[in-house]
């Protein structure tokens, strides 16, 4: 199976993806109008390259480079829309963007691989995706990361807004919540304008229709900024956040020229939502690998239970442990839980679906009803191992999520391409 690729000259400019994964954002992407020049997918530490090979089985134009992004960054074309989700690591400078050796943490550079593509090719647009725990890391410092990425960004002329979606909330079969992010060049949103922009303007807001949380906002309020951002990055790595025991950085929120505007929102959606039931294949269709052996059952129900047990650490320490509940099994009749990394396998475990059929057996989920749950086809991941199809789908986003931020952000392109052309 192929996706359908964009007709060439098809939407509003070209798309360099970063940490492509098997293609979820190229798929929300295409589905709304944008084209892809330009890709990268890398899993390090492993001679199988799994990600890499489903995505060149579905687009085979020779767009995919797979190699370690900082090796070809040079390689990256002229591009208008940059997107990409990356993982929440440490982001934070010891020294200046422009010694290698100042950046913390050897996993940050993966953030400073992105800064150096904007850097350098400066595109209009820019999408990211992270899991919303980089809104308030790390925990000492909460918020720093952020902060340095804002920063960053305004640095290179970009007018930043984000939001925290969970993408059951919009209608998706699934609650999965992540952190979009985008980034608009040469956008100056004016302080009289923030608030409208966070609610009723911006790509997110008409992408993902929000409403106020709470009616405090007076005129005064909307017009002074939550929080400044001061200092090199490097400044910002020292001083950010050590006196804050939450993060300010709220659910939703605009920053123009360093000056931030945050606040949290709540869903403005009354369409239909799917739920986990609706993704379920007929359970004849089902190998019986997927179904648990009642000899398991057991160890499934202690693992999902609640519990309070004392325990023995490796020093001899006595303490107890508590952990909640999660059903057993798996509601059908709303969204699924977050699909996470270890999702497959027949080994008893905390965090699978499960699910109850309608003989009384009970049974996990098939890589195939993984994919539904983020928006693939079917079969998207085919070709690999069924523990490797489960472990790409927990480090997928929902596709349709990114399908609704194109549409809009296509729509504000256009609308920016007509005022140009009329100045």
């Amino acid at each position: 199976m192929t996706a359908r690729s964009a007709k060439k000259g098809e939407g509003p400019g070209r798309v360099v993806e970063l940490f492509a994964g098997v293609g979820g954002f190229r798929v929300g992407l295409e589905r709304s109008g944008w084209q892809t020049a330009w890709a990268n997918q890398w899993e390090p530490s492993t001679k199988a390259q799994n990600a890499a090979d489903c995505y060149r089985r579905h687009w085979d134009d020779g767009t995919l480079v797979n190699a370690d992004i900082a090796t070809v960054i040079d390689e990256v074309p002229e591009h208008d829309l940059l997107v990409g989700g990356f993982p929440c690591q440490d982001y934070s400078v010891a020294k200046t963007l422009n010694q290698a050796h100042g950046i913390e943490g050897k996993k940050g550079v993966l953030w400073w691989s992105i800064y150096s593509i904007v850097e350098d090719r400066r595109p209009k647009w820019i999408i990211l995706e992270n899991v919303d725990r980089l809104l308030k890391s790390p925990a000492a410092q909460r918020g720093r990361d952020f902060a340095i990425i804002l920063a960053c960004l305004a640095d290179l002329g970009y007018t930043v807004e984000w939001r925290v979606v969970n993408a059951a909330e919009y209608g998706f079969p699934q609650r999965r919540r992540r952190v979009f992010i985008v980034a608009h060049r040469d956008l100056l949103v004016t302080k009289g304008r923030a608030l409208s922009w966070l609610y009723d303007e911006g790509v997110l807001a008409k992408a993902l229709p929000v409403l106020p949380a709470d009616d405090i906002d007076s005129e005064l309020l909307a017009r002074q900024p939550d929080l400044a951002l001061t200092g090199h990055p490097a400044q910002i790595t020292q001083e950010f956040g050590w006196m804050n025991h939450v993060t300010p950085f709220r659910t939703a929120g605009v920053m123009s020229g360093r000056n931030v505007w945050t606040r949290k929102v709540d869903v403005a959606f009354d369409g239909k939502k799917r739920t986990l039931g609706d993704i379920l294949v007929p359970e004849e269709e089902v190998s019986d690998e997927f179904f648990i052996r009642e000899g398991q059952l057991p160890q499934w129900q202690y693992l999902k239970g609640a519990k309070r047990e004392e325990r023995v650490a490796a020093n001899g320490h006595v303490y107890h442990y508590a952990e909640g509940g999660i059903p057993f099994p798996d509601r059908t009749d709303v969204a699924s839980r977050t699909i996470l990394t270890g999702e497959g396998g027949t080994s008893p475990s905390r965090f699978k679906h499960v699910v109850k059929t309608s003989d009384g057996r009970y049974r996990r989920l098939t890589p195939m009803e993984l994919e539904r749950l983020n928006g693939f086809d079917d079969g998207w991941t085919e070709g690999m191992p069924d523990g490797r199809r489960a472990f790409m789908m927990g480090n997928a986003l929902v596709v349709g999520v990114v399908e609704c931020i194109g549409r809009s952000l296509h729509a504000e392109s256009f609308k920016a391409l007509k005022a140009a052309s009329t100045r």
